[in-house]
């Protein structure tokens, strides 16, 4: 580790930092400065503490710290914090909530940090016990494992639309293996190269006001959890795997299963990569993910399981595809300002905010709409409107965008629409089962 200072000239910088309660820095002294490396310019409204830690120090034990400063009025422990050339050094820090009085009442605001460094103790030595539950949490925020219910859901809807078809005693289960892996490993693929290239862009550095971990990426470089090249190779290698998963359907299927591969394949790159870059030009990003999460993905696992797709099989993901771009439109709200600076002009940057909220609602209704309107022409059995059931969480959904698409709050549309997705996506399938008996 390069000298920085004397001994005696470390241990008296005395670093004060506050943030708000998702960790965005608010004040940042001189003696932050002094040990970080950072100006106050560079982080105040910019960057979040999480930024000073490494990541699986951040993922397996600062919730827990700040729990305890909650719960006890103060927290301190000593830890291996980093700076901004990226060497590492033992530090005490001493965490305390930060309150305002709102209506006679106490109310957390946010926390303090103050440090000082150990500069006579090995930051190897303070580094905390990294369990191998947060190892794997790590593989989970870099390939967004648990937003891979984009995938799974439509795929089952489609399964269960096939086996109308085929009933239960002919289903193959051994292809729906095959393309159900293949389609996992297609979206991770698409999360891995997102990241990569709204990283290589500057996107992900300009935005400060994503909600964790609903938008903004999966954070995976900046906390240091994979390097660029690796989530490059992660990504290349998901696609590999995608197509090594088919390899079974290619054999039993006729060679067309590979046309929806490649469209998938496509989808998976281009959405944020150059020269394409679909995601930053206005309602092509939207639509690549109607296609990849709805009707092209539906086609193709009924062409992966029956060996042939008519236009029902299409049909039969247009709801779920619509909730998709649902869940892309919310948490785009947060993103807005910082895709605008750097060129990723969606349609929510088209039209703003307050008009996005209609964008929100015509999404969703859409999604109900259709489902009836497949339903009574016999695409879809009857039985699918239980659908319908999740309408009064669409309601709620909708009227969180509407009260709350200028402030954090909003992020509980982004769990109710994900939600959303889920429950539909669901009932489709219990409803094309139950009518299949």
């Amino acid at each position: 580790m390069p000298e920085w200072g004397s001994s005696m000239q470390q241990s008296a910088v005395r670093s004060i930092v506050t943030c708000d309660l998702e960790g965005r820095i608010e004040t940042f002294n001189d003696g932050a400065e002094a040990l970080f490396g950072y100006s106050p310019d560079e982080v105040i409204g910019r960057k979040r503490v999480s930024l000073f830690s490494p990541g699986l120090i951040v993922l397996g034990h600062v919730n827990d710290w700040l729990q305890a400063a909650r719960n006890d009025g103060e927290f301190s422990t000593r830890t291996a914090l980093l700076r901004k050339d990226g060497t590492s050094f033992a530090a005490q820090v001493h965490i305390t909530p930060t309150y305002r009085r709102f209506d006679g009442r106490k109310e957390l605001i946010g926390y303090c940090g103050t440090t000082t460094a150990l500069p006579d103790v090995d930051a190897e030595e303070v580094m905390p016990h990294i369990r191998w539950a947060t190892r794997l949490m790590a593989w989970m925020v870099v390939t967004r494992a648990p937003f891979l219910t984009a995938t799974v859901t439509p795929v089952l809807i489609a399964s269960a639309w096939a086996l109308l078809q085929t009933g239960i005693a002919a289903f193959p289960w051994g292809l729906f293996v095959s393309a159900l892996l293949g389609a996992i490993c297609l979206q991770v693929s698409a999360n891995t190269f997102n990241d990569y290239f709204d990283w290589k862009s500057g996107t992900d550095e300009a935005n400060a006001d994503y909600f964790v971990p609903y938008t903004g990426g999966s954070r995976s470089i900046e906390l240091g959890l994979i390097t660029e090249r690796a989530l490059f190779r992660l990504a290349m290698m998901a696609l590999a795997l995608a197509a090594l998963a088919a390899l079974p359907v290619l054999l039993v299927r006729s060679p067309g299963i590979l046309a929806f591969g490649a469209a998938g394949a496509a989808l998976a790159y281009f959405y944020t990569a150059p020269p394409l870059q679909l995601s930053a030009r206005r309602g092509l990003g939207e639509l690549s993910i109607l296609l990849a999460f709805g009707p092209l993905l539906t086609a193709g696992m009924v062409y992966a399981l029956l060996g042939s797709a008519d236009t029902a099989a299409y049909l039969v993901g247009l709801p779920i595809g619509l909730l998709a771009v649902a869940i892309l439109w919310v948490n785009q709200f947060p993103d807005m300002e910082s895709d605008a600076m750097t060129g990723k002009n969606h349609l929510l940057v088209t039209v703003g905010k307050r008009a996005a909220r209609w964008g929100y609602v015509l999404l969703v209704a859409s999604a109900f709409i259709s489902t009836i309107v497949l339903a009574m022409s016999r695409v879809l059995p009857l039985g699918t409107l239980v659908m319908l059931f999740a309408l009064p969480l669409a309601a709620y959904s909708t009227r969180i965008v509407f009260e709350h698409y200028l402030d954090r709050e909003l992020v509980r549309a982004s769990k109710a629409t994900i939600k959303l997705h889920l429950i539909c996506g669901l009932l489709l399938v219990a409803g094309i089962i139950w009518s299949a008996n």
